[in-house]
């Protein structure tokens, strides 16, 4: 395995919790990944595989140390993947706000400089990480997402712009209409650029606009108390588009929950069996 480099490993449920290290030629740069192992991919089994995406300021740590979910993969025997949200380093463009820059790729392929020569993270979770996992990882072809916040609007973005290469969806608190919203129109003009035409690309519900619905089956869990509900999110801009176009996406409205990791874990069981059912387990 000399294209990764393993940066720790831990027994977990009877699996291993391991953190990588690789070059990234994508992003023109290294890049880390988690990946909870259950004990039946430990024996050699071929199992399905679940990309966790962080949100905003996250890390490929956040989703794997506060979620809980590795306890329900061992269960149905998934093999979970956490990528970082965006490239790092001294020499990688940053921004002083959070919400831009290290820790904030938001997913998408940017085309202004100087984000474009490293923030490539469309292409890196769509295609360079899932080719690396599954040259040297013990899974099948069977693929879903889950997010959280950015995370959320970047697996479901990622999910209807690939609906045959992925069984499921869900998403915590999803960021579903970011060009409507102030976090998603600041990262597009400055990824981007001020062509909303490619901002649309990147937009879940402006993509629902354009759709003709698909198998692909989509969970949003979203906390009544999120203090990013509605303004940022908008999930109901995206709930209303898929009903008027026909797709069936399950939308559950979870009373005094905020947008923390403790509403996550919460409901991460539901989420985990969701994916499960998809992959037929």
């Amino acid at each position: 395995m000399s294209e990764l480099n393993l940066l720790s490993t831990h027994k977990l449920f009877n699996g291993q919790q391991r953190r990588y290290h690789h070059y990234s030629s994508v992003n023109q740069c290294n890049m880390n990944f988690s990946v909870y192992l259950p004990a039946l991919a430990l024996q050699g089994y071929r199992r399905p595989v679940l990309y966790c995406l962080g949100g905003l300021t996250c890390t490929d740590e956040n989703f794997s140390i506060k979620s809980g979910a590795q306890r329900y993969a061992a269960e149905w025997g998934i093999v979970l993947v956490m990528p970082d949200t965006s490239p790092r380093g001294k020499d990688i463009a940053d921004a002083v706000v959070y919400n831009l820059g290290q820790g904030a790729g938001f997913y998408v392929n940017a085309t202004n400089q100087p984000w474009a020569q490293h923030y490539q993270m469309y292409d890196y979770v769509v295609s360079e990480l899932p080719q690396l996992i599954e040259k040297h990882f013990p899974v099948n072809n069977q693929r879903s997402l889950c997010g959280h916040s950015m995370g959320g609007h970047g697996a479901i973005m990622i999910g209807l712009k690939n609906p045959h290469y992925y069984l499921s969806v869900s998403a915590f608190a999803p960021i579903a209409h970011p060009c409507a919203s102030n976090w998603g129109q600041e990262a597009f003009t400055t990824y981007l650029g001020l062509n909303q035409a490619q901002w649309y690309q990147y937009d879940s519900t402006e993509l629902l606009q354009q759709s003709v619905p698909t198998n692909l089956s989509i969970l949003i869990d979203q906390g009544s108390v999120d203090e990013y509900y509605p303004s940022q999110l908008l999930p109901h801009d995206f709930v209303n588009t898929a009903a008027s176009k026909g797709w069936n996406i399950r939308f559950n409205m979870r009373d005094g929950y905020d947008h923390s990791y403790y509403f996550v874990s919460s409901f991460i069981e539901s989420h985990i069996g969701f994916h499960a059912t998809a992959f037929g387990l």
